[in-house]
């Protein structure tokens, strides 16, 4: 037998296999900042998303941080249109591997952030959730997707990123406001 009759044997195989196994989705959240967390379960996002109700340590969390439970469940619920062969090939390229590998400097399977684990289970995540949501995915269902019990969240992480996308957003915001309208009105100056 070749190297090819091997290889589609073992995806056979493979394939019948991964029918008998199931594989357990998240279940909880966990928000490190330094050596303090949190833990936040999937079930109550999923509650808050659905019915706009928040409970346990997220209805706690909310009401600390003055957050707006409306808006935390649009954004839980926004949907975006993936094709998932096309999600998939971008996932698997050299530029999905550089993004991949810093979302999960952000998000990764609890106590293994390795990237050989968590970038694998980040593209898992994706995919499953774009098939479960009909070529649609959104945070809980990319969530329900991901293939860990415990998501891990590095919260310092989380708001460098967020700081930069501010500042990258004022500086557009800036240039495309009033000082390059007035440029534009009056090219005599």
């Amino acid at each position: 037998m070749n190297i090819k009759g091997i290889n589609l044997l073992i995806c056979i195989l493979l394939g019948i296999l991964s029918n008998q196994v199931k594989i357990k989705a998240a279940e909880n959240i966990i928000v490190y900042k330094g050596n303090i967390s949190r833990t936040i379960s999937i079930k109550s996002l999923d509650e808050l998303a659905k019915n706009k109700k928040a409970t346990g340590t997220l209805k706690n969390i909310i009401s600390l941080t003055n957050q707006n439970k409306d808006e935390i469940s649009t954004l839980l619920n926004q949907k975006f249109e993936l094709p998932i062969v096309l999600t998939s090939t971008l996932i698997h390229s050299k530029i999905g591997n550089i993004i991949l590998s810093r979302i999960t400097k952000i998000i990764y399977p609890d106590k293994n952030p390795e990237s050989f684990i968590s970038i694998p289970a980040m593209r898992a995540g994706i995919i499953k959730g774009i098939y479960e949501g009909n070529g649609e995915l959104n945070l809980i269902g990319f969530l329900k997707s991901y293939p860990n019990k415990n998501i891990a969240i590095n919260y310092s992480a989380l708001s460098k990123v967020i700081n930069r996308v501010e500042s990258m957003n004022d500086l557009v915001e800036f240039f495309t406001g009033s000082p390059l309208t007035k440029l534009k009105s009056n090219p005599s100056n």
